[in-house]
């Protein structure tokens, strides 16, 4: 499996487009917005977009969905169904943060643990990590070691809880519970800033590594 990370909307969210390189067929996980720009990624990789998968339904991360969906004609996977109330909440999110309109839309398949997707010959582990929103899920692909963590866990710091039906205690158990065990080597793409590996965040973030308390 490749990847390209496509940072969009004002801010910078870390929509990444997956492929598998056999087939050439590829998912996009949240499509937040700047619609051009991924598309633009999938012609210059020369893959054929089959579907979208989402972490979670904050607008940065799903604002682009509806549209895109409609436009080529994909399936959506994701998220976990507890994060139904964000999608229906979309167009309020966008006038709150300045977002263009966008559209409610109703996934092809809601996500839940030990779930698995598809692409190609690829196929990604489903991981429900609640806390920054309830229905929030992981990607994780065990054959490249790497895993599409949404707003879990960033490069020195993790998710913001402050959200509706967000839950500090619960994100630190999913960081810990579902997503350290994977092994310190597991590379991750964050929903904003750069990638780190689980094992750096280990030692050294504040939040998590125990050395701090």
């Amino acid at each position: 499996m490749k990847y390209r990370i496509i940072p969009v909307t004002p801010f910078q969210q870390n929509c990444t487009l997956l492929w598998c390189e056999q087939t050439g067929k590829a998912a996009v996980v949240d499509p937040g917005g700047d619609l051009p720009l991924i598309k633009a990624a999938i012609a210059e990789e020369g893959v054929t977009l089959e579907k979208i998968l989402l972490t979670h339904a904050h607008i940065d991360h799903a604002g682009g969905t509806a549209a895109l969906s409609h436009e080529l004609g994909l399936t959506i996977e994701g998220p976990g169904h507890e994060d139904e109330f964000w999608i229906e909440g979309l167009p309020k999110q966008s006038q709150m943060f300045g977002f263009p309109n966008v559209d409610v839309f109703t996934p092809d398949r809601w996500l839940e643990e030990g779930d698995r997707v598809n692409f190609g010959e690829v196929q990604l582990q489903v991981i429900h990590c609640p806390g920054h929103t309830p229905g929030h899920v992981v990607f994780y692909h065990a054959d490249s070691s790497l895993a599409l963590v949404g707003d879990v866990l960033f490069q020195g710091s993790i998710g913001r809880t402050d959200f509706p039906r967000g839950d500090h205690a619960t994100l630190i158990r999913s960081i810990k519970e579902k997503l350290l065990p994977l092994g310190d080597e597991i590379r991750f793409i964050p929903g904003h800033g750069p990638m780190s590996t689980f094992g750096q965040e280990r030692l050294t973030n504040p939040f998590i590594a125990s050395r701090f308390g």
